[in-house]
């Protein structure tokens, strides 16, 4: 069986990391082989209720770390019942945020401690890291009027796209601060492209980043 692979997506808000997740799969497909589309939080049924607590905006109250613990809540379940079975399986695993975005917003925005927030990772991942991840850098200005566009009539934001433009902008330097730190895993692509344009960027650093007899 072909080992599976495990790619993780990146990014702002309205940075177009669902759109791409989508394109990826099809590309994917279309080779033969069996992928899983899924997001954090959220993936499993109980990771998706823990999701609906926190961009609530239930959990903010309690702080940057209580947070984490939640998002830490979720990844185990999804882990354990999604990804680590999917790639078992040999299957592709294209995910829409994963261990960067509790880096950057509970990390470096919520100012947990790194130490800390390392433990804590460790014992959520157990091991199991992104063969890839793609880093979607957006003008946060750009982002945000964007997922005010894909509001529902009548929706309000959510926990993340509420909060200041100063929050988003360091938000996105703390993404590319990863990026530097980790350039064997990571690729910064340029998300203000249309989206056909990422797309394909995209699977240029897929099939350069992870060759493969069946990466085309």
């Amino acid at each position: 069986m072909a080992p599976g692979r495990f790619i993780t997506l990146e990014g702002g808000e309205g940075a177009g990391k669902s759109t791409l997740a989508r394109s990826l799969a099809d590309r994917v497909e279309a080779l033969g082989l069996r992928v899983s589309v899924t997001r954090e939080p959220g993936g499993s049924p109980k990771a998706e209720a823990i999701r609906e607590a926190i961009l609530s905006g239930r959990v903010k109250q309690h702080g940057a770390f209580v947070e984490a613990l939640m998002f830490s809540a979720a990844r185990i379940d999804h882990i354990d019942r999604l990804i680590r079975p999917a790639l078992q399986r040999g299957e592709w695993v294209i995910c829409d945020r994963f261990i960067d975005s509790t880096r950057v917003y509970q990390g470096a925005l919520g100012r947990i401690d790194a130490g800390l927030l390392a433990e804590l990772e460790a014992v959520t991942i157990d091991g199991l890291m992104p063969d890839l991840t793609l880093i979607l850098d957006l003008d946060p200005t750009i982002g945000l009027a964007r997922a005010a566009r894909r509001r529902a009539p009548g929706e309000g934001s959510d926990r993340f796209e509420s909060e200041t433009l100063a929050f988003h902008r360091t938000l996105r330097q703390a993404y590319l601060a990863i990026a530097e730190r980790e350039p064997s895993r990571c690729v910064v692509l340029d998300a203000a492209q249309p989206p056909a344009v990422l797309a394909q960027a995209a699977w240029t650093a897929i099939r350069e980043r992870l060759p493969a007899p069946q990466v085309a």
